[in-house]
């Protein structure tokens, strides 16, 4: 059996990054519902989000999302942001709510079109220096709904050649993280719809261009471990964009839909050695009717039980059947893991880490809810519209 105590301070080692944009006003294509107490610019979402991680002790970044967050003065956001005991992380691009980039952005066929998108990922890493930001998180919108729309290889031509002139704009210890979806909003075929194309072309850019999984842009029935297995193994896994999905990309909370293949997830990366490396593990949700810092919480916490469970996996005893071809037992053996409450545990970590066993109910109690909706009236709610 895994030593208890490597396993505990293993999970007090533990960083997840949120996502400014799940602190705002969220919803579907038809409605977005708007909450009191919601922040109003990316000032109040540091806030909100410093107080994920003063009741999780596991939560020190914060992503930005570039037009939603801007600011004139990102020295100065990052500030406050240390002030408040966090960071900001990966500076997530926005090629996608453009009038122009209704055909594509940089594979648009236009040179005018692709120019602007560039200059957007170029002022992206501009921001990166200017907060100490280590990741741009590229997620493209581009694709076709049509056959012979467009040509699908030239398209590939404009992408490879777009993400060349921004690697190569990239300074020391930064990294571009390339994100894959296999459809919508494009709906014959997107110009990145899958790990393989993504790892194509972050192959060839070099070290510095890694790939992103995120839990929901795979077709139903996608073995999303073996991804994370094979990325693992060739070193081009940079990160993660955590959330959940029953049917399409429905952004819900990491582990709602499929906490086992969740665990199973947590399980390879270990395995893999991805838990001790520079793999940034991010959620990227919308919480559309549910409260937004509770809805955090609840997918940093659910995040934790699938990492603990998974490092609760008697490998020994794994390899050992799997030697023996001993089919039930090997199953057996993640089952046992995965079957194990391993909510005590997490209450005795976060104990020994000084914090509340219960972070929901330290959040509740802490009348910051009531704080921010009493504080933040008038003005303009973050939101992505709609």
């Amino acid at each position: 059996m895994p030593d208890l105590s490597a396993v505990k301070a293993a999970l007090a080692t533990q960083r997840i990054e949120t996502p400014s944009w799940a602190y705002g006003n969220s919803g579907t294509r038809f409605k977005v519902f708007a909450q009191p107490g919601v922040p109003r610019d990316p000032w109040e979402k540091l806030a909100d989000a410093a107080k994920v991680h003063e009741f999780t002790g596991v939560a020190p970044k914060v992503a930005l999302h570039i037009p939603w967050d801007k600011v004139d003065d990102y020295g100065k956001l990052a500030a406050f942001a240390r002030e408040h005991g966090v960071a900001l992380g990966a500076i997530n691009a926005n090629v996608f709510q453009d009038d122009a980039y209704m055909l594509g952005s940089v594979t648009n066929t236009d040179p005018a079109v692709r120019r602007k998108a560039v200059d957007h990922l170029l002022e992206c890493v501009d921001i990166m220096d200017a907060t100490g930001s280590r990741d741009l998180k590229l997620w493209f919108a581009d694709g076709t709904n049509y056959p012979g729309q467009d040509d699908l290889r030239e398209r590939q031509d404009r992408l490879a050649e777009a993400l060349r002139t921004v690697y190569e704009r990239l300074g020391d210890g930064q990294r571009m993280l390339l994100e894959y979806k296999f459809f919508e909003p494009a709906f014959y075929a997107t110009d990145v719809p899958d790990w393989g194309t993504a790892y194509a072309h972050c192959l060839k850019l070099g070290e510095k261009a890694q790939v992103v999984v995120d839990t929901g842009h795979h077709a139903p029935g996608t073995n999303i471990e073996f991804i994370v297995a094979t990325l693992l193994r060739e070193q081009k896994l940079g990160g993660f964009d955590f959330n959940s999905r029953f049917y399409a990309d429905d952004d819900l909370m990491v582990g709602a839909a499929d906490p086992f293949q969740l665990f199973r997830i947590m399980y390879e990366v270990i395995r893999g050695g991805g838990f001790t490396s520079d793999i940034a593990f991010m959620l990227d949700q919308c919480h559309n009717i549910e409260a937004k810092i509770p809805a955090i919480i609840r997918s940093v916490m659910n995040v934790q039980e699938a990492t603990a469970k998974a490092l609760l996996v008697d490998r020994e005893a794994l390899a050992a059947a799997q030697r023996g071809g001993d089919v039930l037992e090997a199953n057996a053996v993640l089952m046992d893991a995965y079957n194990t409450d391993v909510r005590p545990l997490l209450a005795e970590v976060r104990d020994e880490m000084g914090l509340d066993p219960d972070p929901i109910a330290a959040y509740r109690r802490s009348g910051w809810a009531e704080k921010i909706v009493a504080e933040r009236v008038g003005g303009q709610q973050a939101g992505w519209g709609a």
